[in-house]
């Protein structure tokens, strides 16, 4: 970030306050650059309650290299051990053998239109229409595994509904659906465990997926190389897109990041499968499964009260509701849109709004006062504001006023 910054011209002050470092250590950055910083060998520390046990310890990870720190760490407890656990992890990471030979990598390829994977990955930026603010952005992505095509927006949350909507968003831009999607156990995907194990997913993905027709899957709990072709893009994409890159606004970073992955990702040569992103996509695409005929309508249904201004918060984010809506409304939330009900009828509907404190006011939505208009061609109205009429009366009305008037004045 401090060197991004310096690209973009700021002074040293400038970067320092928005970093909160000091001046002196934003210099050296600048002045080492992307020279990885030096550091001496790696610090054991003290032995201390350590100490009896190192010789077993060495002992048996000479034997057993690939014995865990937890595993090691139980068995010297029930040797008398009463330290912490990242004392063992510390120790084994500094004596470990080195030269043993690592297990070679099993990769795992699917067929045309068999899985998709999943998942989000967090990045930090300023967008240059409010440059004070860093800015903390979520990246949907999902990679399709035969051809390795990305599907990719940026978004400001990671919540159920916005995972629901990047969903439509795919599964619209590729046209189609995989037999099975691959995802981490994040909260909005994976709700927990049974007593038995098995894996109990979000009710509304699997509503979501029972409308589109795929198969969730979580991955194992700290095997990231499970899901390592939707893993790997997302250091691709911060290196060859997002760095040393400028964004107006949330939509000015999806529009370049759509051009990119056009122009650039899938249209690359992939380094495993030795094929054009697109070209292989181009084959892939007919082996995905039709969209549905109808929309995807699951929502989430919420009660909320009109503000004196006529507006209604929903996930942060304020939606206007006609005049004269009752004080109390239903509201349903569906992966698109906002629905606003007044006593089960449909009043307002809104797109999804990203962010936070942002309002969305339909025009149609404020009429003002209206007039009411006259009962009958001699009712009185009230004349001085734009829009009033007057009534229309014969001449000879007027003319009976007029010498009401002068015979008045005549008698004074």
């Amino acid at each position: 970030m401090i060197l991004d910054l310096h690209r973009q011209g700021l002074s040293i002050s400038a970067i320092a306050r928005r970093t909160g470092r000091d001046p002196k250590t934003i210099r050296k950055y600048i002045a080492r650059g992307l020279e990885p910083p030096v550091y001496g060998p790696r610090q054991v520390g003290r032995p201390g309650k350590l100490a009896p046990y190192l010789g077993y310890l060495r002992e048996r990870i000479t034997v057993f290299p690939d014995l865990s720190a937890v595993r090691l760490t139980r068995e010297i407890r029930e040797r008398g051990y009463q330290g912490a656990y990242t004392a063992v992890k510390r120790f084994l990471s500094a004596n470990r053998p080195a030269d043993r030979p690592k297990p070679f990598e099993i990769r795992f390829e699917t067929p045309a239109g068999q899985q998709a994977q999943v998942d989000f990955a967090r990045f930090v930026t300023v967008f240059t229409d409010q440059p004070e603010i860093p800015r903390i952005v979520w990246l949907f992505s999902l990679v399709l595994g035969h051809s390795r095509y990305i599907f990719a927006r940026f978004v400001l949350h990671q919540d159920l509904q916005t995972l629901l909507r990047c969903h439509m968003l795919a599964f619209e831009s590729i046209g189609g659906v995989p037999l099975e999607i691959l995802y981490d156990r994040m909260k909005t995907a994976v709700t927990g465990e049974d007593g038995e194990g098995h894996v109990i997913y979000n009710r509304a993905l699997l509503t979501m997926a029972q409308h589109y027709g795929f198969l969730p899957k979580a991955c194992r709990p700290y095997r990231a190389k499970t899901k390592g072709k939707v893993e790997r893009p997302f250091s691709y994409i911060r290196q060859d897109f997002f760095l040393a890159r400028c964004f107006c606004n949330l939509d000015d970073l999806n529009a370049q990041l759509r051009d990119w992955l056009d122009t650039v990702a899938n249209a690359r040569l992939h380094g495993t499968t030795q094929r054009i992103v697109a070209e292989a996509f181009a084959a892939e695409q007919p082996e995905l499964q039709p969209l549905p005929a109808g929309p995807f309508d699951a929502l989430l249904k919420l009660e909320r009260r009109v503000s004196h201004d006529g507006l209604v918060s929903i996930g942060g984010n304020y939606y206007s509701v006609p005049d004269r809506t009752r004080r109390i409304v239903e509201v349903h939330q569906l992966p698109d849109r906002i629905r606003i009900l007044d006593q089960g009828q449909v009043v307002a509907e809104h797109p999804v709004l990203e962010g936070r404190r942002q309002s969305l006011v339909d025009p149609a939505h404020r009429h003002g006062l209206i007039a009411k208009a006259p009962r009958s061609a001699s009712e009185k109205i009230v004349i001085g504001r734009p829009g009033d009429q007057v009534a229309r009366r014969s001449l000879s009305f007027y003319q009976a006023v007029a010498d009401r008037l002068a015979a008045a004045g005549g008698q004074s």
